[in-house]
């Protein structure tokens, strides 16, 4: 037997062969895992394009609430801008936390924080209705309707 094993010539070409077949790129046995080649550029292709789109996305994202911050610090810009004219106005009262007051110019061009609302005044009144506003805890002043 020996002897036969010696003579025994592989009709399979060498190239054709391998020594370990788990290296081989496809199945190797009848009935193997069947394995396709992947297509890298299509997979790479669809890779980039979910991520573009995620990106864009939380883009959008931070760009709604930047502007939400703009609008936000603007809005307490204005309400500082128009404290400071308040608290600048000639005042005879005391006003109260969450009460709405008006605030007046004068001919003279002071101006003037009172309870009277614009519409409560006579047709006598030489004052300009500048703004209507509420003090707020924090002690500025929201604008609810003004003629700024």
């Amino acid at each position: 037997m020996n002897n036969e094993m010696e003579n025994f010539v592989n009709p399979i070409d060498k190239d054709s062969i391998t020594e370990n077949p788990s290296t081989l790129p496809y199945a190797h046995e009848r009935g193997g895992q069947l394995i396709k080649p992947l297509d890298k550029g299509r997979i790479k292709g669809n890779a980039l394009a979910a991520m573009y789109e995620q990106s864009d996305m939380q883009l959008d994202q931070i760009r709604e609430q930047i502007e939400l911050l703009a609008k936000q610090a603007q809005s307490i810009h204005d309400r500082v801008k128009i404290s400071e004219r308040i608290y600048q106005a000639d005042m005879s009262i005391k006003p109260l936390v969450g009460k709405t007051y008006h605030l007046y110019r004068r001919p003279t061009g002071k101006e003037i924080l009172s309870l009277v609302a614009p519409e409560e005044w006579g047709r006598s009144s030489k004052l300009e209705f500048v703004a209507s506003v509420k003090l707020l805890a924090d002690h500025t002043w929201e604008i609810i309707s003004n003629e700024l």
